[in-house]
């Protein structure tokens, strides 16, 4: 069966900058620079890498920050963890545009 992400896609990320080299090499020079060494560790980067990719519903990035998380010593319970932190921020994000909600309802039902 035919799959709209395809894991072979992960690998081959690098050819994105067939059609401009110049802004993918920028890219990709920005994204190693942002993954390395600095105020927060690899480890914490790659954690927070991991929610964020959650979030975004990226099956790519899932796919690589679990490997890199694993990679920079993360276990599964550290892994969960960072998940849940970012399904509480998208959660909460929904519930909070709640208030928008109520706000409508009140002015309609006056």
């Amino acid at each position: 069966m035919d799959q709209y992400y395809k894991p072979e896609h992960l690998a081959q990320f690098a050819q994105v900058g067939e059609g401009n080299p110049e802004l993918a090499k920028k890219f990709f020079d920005y994204y190693g620079a942002v993954f390395a060494e600095g105020a927060l560790s690899v480890r914490e980067k790659a954690l927070i890498a991991l929610a964020v990719s959650h979030t975004v519903q990226c099956p790519y990035c899932i796919d690589a920050y679990s490997k890199e998380c694993l990679q920079q010593g993360a276990d599964l319970e550290q892994m969960t963890e960072a998940l849940h932190v970012a399904t509480a921020i998208r959660g909460g994000a929904s519930l909070v545009h709640g208030m928008q909600m109520l706000d409508h309802v009140k002015q309609l039902a006056m």
